[in-house]
């Protein structure tokens, strides 16, 4: 199955995937938003700054403890064996490291391939020290990104809450929450955004900006309104404005309004 199977995946990602795809590349595909490494034109793993990494996952969940994630890396990093490492050494389940994997990956691809303004290159050859763990078409990859995008605008359509810092709300009795939202609730401090909190809580960024759009559309969470643009005016209409002050000129008042309504 190739990306190039619904035109509608094909918009979310640079050209430059569709053909590495169809020539069943191997390297990385860097871009201002993330990496996606691919092995035969299959995506193997992904990274980007707005997502916690796996081992984040994996550490803070306590699937893995730190000093055992530090073990495997050290060991099988230079390898490209990390993941087999974790299995082998029983550290975690093949199937449980599946499972994270397909996760982190999906969320660090959801923001890999966002729309970008900046370049995007491939590294041919470049592989991740994580190592094979299961593989995902980018056809497949680009859909799920689509339905995520089509998930958030259906929560709330303010994409703006997904990356400014996020308010508090004094706690309103009745409000639908859940157990963990209340535990993302708790991080919510009026300075973190969504990606810091998620890399708190050792969540996917993805569904913590899911529970965050579902805080702000009942009104539990907000995030900082952009002050309004100041405009400018010229001296002499401040001046008159000052002037306006005394309520008994009203020729004055009129002569401000007819000024203001003609500035172009």
């Amino acid at each position: 199955m190739t990306l190039t199977e619904d035109p509608c995946d094909a918009v979310l990602v640079s050209p430059m995937l569709v053909r590495l795809v169809a020539e069943r590349a191997t390297g990385a595909l860097l871009r201002d938003t993330g990496t996606l490494y691919l092995v035969d034109g299959q995506v193997v793993h992904a990274e980007s700054p707005a997502a916690p990494g796996l081992e984040v996952l994996l550490t803070a969940s306590g699937r893995v403890r730190p000093e055992g994630w530090r073990r495997a890396v050290d060991q099988a990093g230079g390898r490209g064996t990390v993941g087999r490492f974790l299995v082998e050494s029983g550290q975690v389940a093949c199937g449980e490291l599946e499972l994270c994997h397909l996760g982190a990956l999906h969320d660090a691809a959801f923001f890999a391939l966002a729309p970008g303004k900046g370049p995007t290159r491939f590294r041919y050859g470049a592989m991740h020290w994580i190592g094979p763990v299961r593989p995902v078409t980018a056809h497949a990859l680009a859909r799920e990104a689509s339905r995520r995008r089509e998930l958030l605008d259906r929560i709330w359509p303010h994409p703006e809450v997904d990356t400014a810092p996020v308010v508090p709300v004094p706690d309103r009795p009745g409000l639908p929450v859940t157990v963990r939202q209340r535990a993302l609730l708790a991080a919510v401090d009026g300075v973190r955004t969504p990606g810091a909190i998620a890399r708190l809580l050792g969540r996917p960024a993805f569904h913590t900006m899911v529970d965050v759009r579902r805080l702000a559309a009942v009104g539990a969470v907000e995030t900082p309104l952009a002050p309004s643009p100041v405009e400018t005016v010229p001296d002499w209409v401040a001046r008159a404005c000052a002037e306006a002050a005394q309520p008994s000129d009203e020729a004055l008042l009129r002569r401000l309004r007819d000024a203001l309504e003609a500035m172009p």
